[in-house]
């Protein structure tokens, strides 16, 4: 069955990624990515249009590898699922979101070159090696759910 909420984006890294770990020592990486909508106006001109903002968060080697290969500025392309989130802050409101669970991260190469590096090979992996800015490589399907009581990133 085909996932019905794939995404992909690209866009610059608004901010370099944070790195944490889960309490069982799970990789968790997030950043944010902004996409400009710029065009051509009827003389030809490039004009900014809105931009959209959204939250990237990887998981495992992935998570890792994003955090040594990505920083503020980076233009990338993401590929993953849509997960809306909901919390309620201390004061009691209620909030939500949508972010991407990355299951892909690279480099753009429209404007840029990179330089890619393969990983060891890893026991806990359960594939092949990974690219410094690639998937982790496991096939263990979806990432675990993650403490999503705490305000998001």
């Amino acid at each position: 069955m085909a996932n019905d909420n794939s995404v992909t984006i690209t866009g610059n890294c608004t901010r370099d990624p944070e790195l944490r770990y889960t309490n069982n020592g799970m990789q968790i990486a997030t950043f944010g990515v902004a996409i400009n909508q710029r065009k051509r106006n009827d003389s030809g001109q490039w004009e900014d249009g809105e931009t959209s903002y959204f939250d990237v968060t990887c998981f495992r080697e992935l998570a890792e590898n994003v955090a040594e290969s990505v920083s503020k500025g980076t233009r990338v392309i993401v590929s993953g699922t849509l997960k809306q989130r909901s919390w309620e802050t201390p004061d009691g409101d209620k909030r939500s979101k949508v972010e991407v669970i990355a299951d892909e991260v690279g480099p753009s190469l429209r404007w840029a070159t990179a330089s890619v590096e393969r990983m060891g090979r890893s026991s806990s992996d359960g594939g092949g090696g990974s690219a410094a800015a690639a998937p982790s490589g496991g096939s263990d399907g979806p990432p675990p759910s993650y403490d999503n009581q705490e305000e998001p990133f």
